[in-house]
């Protein structure tokens, strides 16, 4: 038989159980509306989370890291007679990186890599009347932190080009809350050597982590190098934005032989959020997927009680010249019906819910760069969405559909 007649049978059928048709397409409907609002709203707050640390994190960082030597002097000593060795220290020298300018180049020149933005870090302690705070200032370029690895949207007070100002810092916000300063006021450090600087505040910073902020802060290149008493070529760490996150690893381990640097890549420094983010995302596709099976359940129920009540009519349908291949397309096809309408709704109605969750205010201190609920609107949910609906519908509906292909109209009308 034609599809046109068959669409149309099923259409009839569908009318005809109209109420229960409409409640097993509202049941897909709320499936996929709760999987796009779920998944999204899930995906912008694992965005979010991870963001807080990985937006300022490096994705690869090339250092020298202080170590042992690994080969002791005692190792070298005759087993056979006794060995004292005592107050050993280790050899003196810098952290710096050498011929940081020519790495910078090569790096530059790597066409995986977006962005190079060279560091010094200087262990200091803030003097606050007889007491010192710990604290860790980052030099960097100011510019290629904000162009990079998003600066600027955690500055909280103050302006970027403050930091270029002679004898300038920023400090973490909690940091300045417990020392009682704010922008404009002089500080004074004193650095691993003894020697004790006045700075004046240009700027708070808060990155959303409390302890984070209670010990770092910022300083441009120059300023970090007149406080460690260290000439303009010293550089303590390279940061390397990829143009792909993904090849952080095999990247890190390549600049580390290149380079005879050590080399800590995003994914092995930041772990345990990726682990984080898996299991919500687990979590949110699991619960999603168990409303549509829910749903499809229910569909399963309608159309097996449409095939009781409709035994008469398929037996005629089938007297009349349709196979039984006709009517499974029938029921199949009555089944799709209801889970197109109801997954096209239910699209409309995620994106809808979706929009207002991301218009809702969320503002914290924590984070200040966040007005609103983090919302994700990646396409690929929505085609996840109306594929595992159309499969769920199909699955429920060729069961029913199968068993009304089978119906013997002879035993149906002998009956009647």
């Amino acid at each position: 038989m034609g599809w046109r007649l068959l669409i149309g049978i099923a259409l009839t059928l569908l009318r005809a159980r109209l109420r229960q048709s409409i409640v097993a397409a509202a049941s897909v409907m709320f499936g996929i509306a709760m999987f796009i609002t779920l998944t999204g709203f899930m995906s912008g707050l694992n965005g979010l989370l991870d963001g807080l640390i990985l937006d300022r994190t490096p994705h690869i960082r090339l250092y020298n890291e202080i170590k042992p030597i690994a080969v002791q002097p005692a190792q070298l000593a005759d087993s056979s007679g006794h060995v004292f060795v005592g107050s050993i220290k280790p050899k003196e020298g810098l952290e710096r990186i050498r011929n940081a300018s020519a790495i910078m180049d090569a790096l530059g020149n790597d066409a995986r890599v977006e962005g190079v933005a060279p560091r010094v870090v200087a262990q200091v302690f803030f003097n606050v009347g007889t007491t010192e705070l710990p604290g860790v200032v980052n030099g960097v370029d100011p510019l290629e932190e904000a162009r990079l690895f998003r600066f600027k949207d955690y500055l909280v007070q103050g302006e970027l080009r403050g930091m270029l100002q002679a004898n300038s810092i920023v400090l973490g916000k909690t940091l300045a809350e417990k020392m009682l300063v704010d922008v404009g006021d002089v500080v004074q450090l004193t650095t691993a050597r003894g020697e004790r600087f006045l700075l004046k505040v240009v700027g708070l910073y808060q990155s959303g982590i409390a302890d984070y902020d209670k010990v770092q802060c910022y300083a441009s290149m120059q300023n970090t190098q007149k406080i460690l008493g260290e000439p303009s070529n010293y550089i303590t760490d390279i940061a390397v934005k990829l143009k792909d996150l993904d090849e952080a690893p095999e990247v890190a381990e390549e600049y580390r032989g290149t380079f005879g640097l050590d080399a800590l890549d995003i994914r092995t420094a930041n772990a345990q959020f990726e682990t984080g983010t898996t299991v919500r995302n687990i979590i949110s596709y699991a619960t999603s997927i168990v409303l549509l099976v829910v749903a499809g359940f229910g569909i399963y129920n309608i159309l097996n009680m449409m095939i009781y009540e409709k035994l008469d009519s398929i037996a005629i349908l089938k007297a009349t010249g349709f196979s039984g291949g006709d009517v499974r397309i029938i029921f199949i096809g009555l089944s799709l019906i209801i889970g197109i309408s109801g997954g096209a709704v239910g699209l409309a109605a995620g994106l809808g819910l979706s929009v207002a969750i991301h218009h809702v205010p969320f503002t914290t201190q924590a984070l200040p760069a966040v007005k609103t609920f983090p919302v994700d609107f990646s396409a690929h949910r929505y085609v996840i969405g109306i594929v595992f609906a159309l499969i769920t519908t199909y699955v429920a509906g060729f069961f029913p559909a199968r068993k009304a292909s089978r119906v013997d109209p002879v035993q149906i009308i002998r009956g009647k």
